[in-house]
């Protein structure tokens, strides 16, 4: 069916865009916002379920101190968002310390987890979390530190150039093998390790869809069993297809982005210390390069320390 002008789809969700406005004036890759859009209700839903897991990563951020271990910021994480309407998951938070935050030694699943590591001053950290609200999920990663660390900040202002690339070589439409390898080739000129690769199946990305909203919502392993039911009907859909919701360094990635949204984290590494970003991309079936994949919010706390930096 033919759409009305100004309107993109992507996973039957509609994406209203007016007229370019020329270069953003607020984002970190000038890019990413350089067209006026009106979300559509949709996406101001993922929109909202982004900002809420940032506004938790945050407030408990803001409550970290010497002494506290992993196993109690994942459960900070989970009763802050508990008391805000969040019932389900695609996962459970995680929180990662010290050289954890570079996934040290991690040879199975299990290791992700949250563990007895105790906090200390000068100490990264990382709390991810995937909850679903309101029948919409989102999946963050948000990278700190409990106190001053020079090397901590400058693999923040690094992963800079990681969110630019993406965008730009979404847009291009390379295949998600190619632009995981460019990712993988600008982590080494700037001198780090690719610390996503420790990930099952060494993703950077994965597809997030809507969620249905059920009164009694298990949870296996530490994600949702409806999440997963979802990401499991993409990938028997994605093979039959050509196409997989996971963006992985294997032949089975091996294909331009399809329309939808992305949960999109690359992870630095250097010795004992990691961090990242996860954030929503949104592709579209959009001709138009500028509409064809942008970042789902540019008001992010990374973001927001980006531009800040910039002037």
């Amino acid at each position: 069916m033919t759409q009305p002008p100004g309107i993109v789809t992507f996973i039957g969700v509609k994406l209203r865009t007016r007229s370019a406005i020329g270069r953003s004036h607020g984002t970190a890759d000038g890019m990413g916002s350089a067209v006026a859009r009106e979300l559509s209700a949709e996406l101001r839903g993922f929109k909202e379920v982004q900002r809420l897991s940032y506004e938790c990563a945050e407030a408990v951020a803001a409550q970290l101190k010497p002494g506290v271990t992993e196993r109690e910021a994942a459960r900070m994480q989970r009763e802050w968002l508990y008391e805000r309407g969040v019932r389900d998951w695609f996962h459970r938070p995680f929180a990662w310390f010290g050289d954890r935050t570079a996934f040290v030694d991690f040879k199975i699943p299990l290791q992700f987890f949250p563990t007895n590591r105790r906090l200390e001053a000068g100490m990264p950290f990382i709390l991810d979390m995937a909850p679903v609200y309101k029948g919409r999920t989102a999946d963050i990663g948000y990278s700190g530190c409990l106190g001053l660390n020079p090397l901590h900040d400058k693999l923040l202002d690094d992963l800079r150039d990681h969110r630019d690339l993406i965008l730009r070589e979404v847009r291009e439409r390379r295949t998600l093998r190619e632009i995981y390898e460019d990712v993988d080739r600008l982590m080494v000129r700037q001198g780090y390790a690719n610390r996503h690769r420790a990930y099952p199946f060494g993703v950077i990305a994965h597809k997030i869809d809507q969620v249905k909203e059920r009164r009694w919502s298990p949870t296996l392993f530490g994600f949702g069993t409806q999440a997963l039911k979802g990401l499991a009907s993409d990938a028997i859909h994605g093979h039959r297809d050509g196409w997989s919701p996971l963006w992985s360094p294997y032949t089975f990635s091996d294909h331009p982005p399809v329309p939808g949204l992305w949960a999109v984290e690359p992870h630095l590494g250097f010795r004992g210390t990691g961090a990242k970003f996860e954030e929503i991309l949104v592709v579209t079936d959009s001709k138009d390069p500028e509409q064809s994949a942008f970042w789902l919010d540019d008001d992010l706390p990374h973001v927001r320390r980006w531009n800040e930096g910039a002037v």
